[in-house]
């Protein structure tokens, strides 16, 4: 249901995105109190940064079996496995094992953060799968650097950013980096070159030149660039821009853009439309992803 309109606005205003640098996939939150967009909340790719660090060393959340032995039960029902009862591996994740597709149905509501997250890591592994040392790993991302694949180029800008791998911390050699995947066509370098101008990481700060590559990044369907645009246009006061782009984020299943235009509607700066439009779309959004889920589903196959 849509909620009452109201200009008080005393709940949390998050305004946030999704480092592509980062260790971590989670982002943070910050509070705005009377004004929708106040001047003391920080840029979005400081919310990033900062979230980026304080989650690094989180332990990624895994789907327990409510009863049974471990990972050789179902994790719905609890039922063990046996010549009687193949148990299978989720398909996206592998951390946890099904009896049968309606048990994986049932419990994928419980299941889907840890196994979207786990799924992230292991399409990243097989970017630099794991060796014995940093060394090794470096070696191999290199070697794919030398080939001009543009999320390899990408990642390594991460590394020289943050000071990984044995690398010295060098933001600058990071831009140059980002700007060579960004020409290979890496959307995520244009999102990591609009945070690193919006900041000053290894360039001189300019916002303009922040905006130009979250616009770029923006009309090639990176969510979070869309709702940084929004982020900076509502900053600026311009309130129907701002609702517009975060009407293109929340319908690609943004959902830090759904809750600012709810906030934005509470505050009279969106209209009752705008904000049932955007959760429609958030919606539906969110539905089409459950839809590759159940298409998983369909291809579990029993022996």
């Amino acid at each position: 249901s849509l909620p009452d309109q109201s200009p008080d606005i005393t709940q949390q205003v998050t305004a946030t995105s999704r480092e592509p640098r980062s260790r971590a996939s989670s982002s943070t939150c910050l509070a705005a109190n009377a004004n929708p967009m106040p001047s003391e909340v920080p840029p979005p790719a400081t919310i990033a940064r900062n979230c980026s660090q304080a989650n690094a060393n989180l332990i990624m959340m895994r789907c327990v079996p409510c009863e049974g032995d471990g990972d050789e039960a179902c994790a719905n029902c609890g039922k063990l496995g046996s010549d009687a009862v193949k148990l299978k591996n989720c398909n996206a994740c592998r951390l946890v094992k099904y009896c049968g597709v309606d048990c994986q149905r049932a419990h994928r509501k419980k299941h889907k953060k840890a196994c979207k997250k786990r799924a992230a890591e292991l399409k990243d592994e097989q970017l630099t799968p794991p060796t014995d040392n940093d060394t090794d790993t470096l070696a191999m991302v290199q070697a794919r650097v030398a080939k001009n694949d543009p999320a390899a180029i990408c990642f390594l800008g991460k590394k020289y950013f943050f000071g990984d791998y044995g690398l010295k911390k060098d933001m600058e050699r990071a831009v140059r980096l980002w700007e060579e995947a960004a020409e290979l066509g890496s959307v995520d370098a244009l999102f990591s070159l609009g945070n690193s101008y919006d900041l000053g990481d290894g360039v001189k700060q300019d916002k303009a030149k922040a905006v130009a590559f979250y616009a770029k990044a923006a009309m090639q369907g990176h969510v979070d660039c869309r709702h940084n645009l929004g982020y900076f246009e509502g900053k600026k006061g311009n309130h129907d821009r701002a609702v517009r782009h975060w009407l293109i984020s929340a319908k690609m299943g943004g959902e830090q853009s759904l809750e600012l235009i709810k906030k934005f509607f509470r505050a009279g700066f969106a209209t009752k439309e705008q904000y049932a439009e955007a959760l429609k779309g958030y919606q539906d959004a969110v539905e089409e992803m459950k839809s590759h889920d159940r298409d998983e589903a369909k291809v579990y196959e029993f022996s």
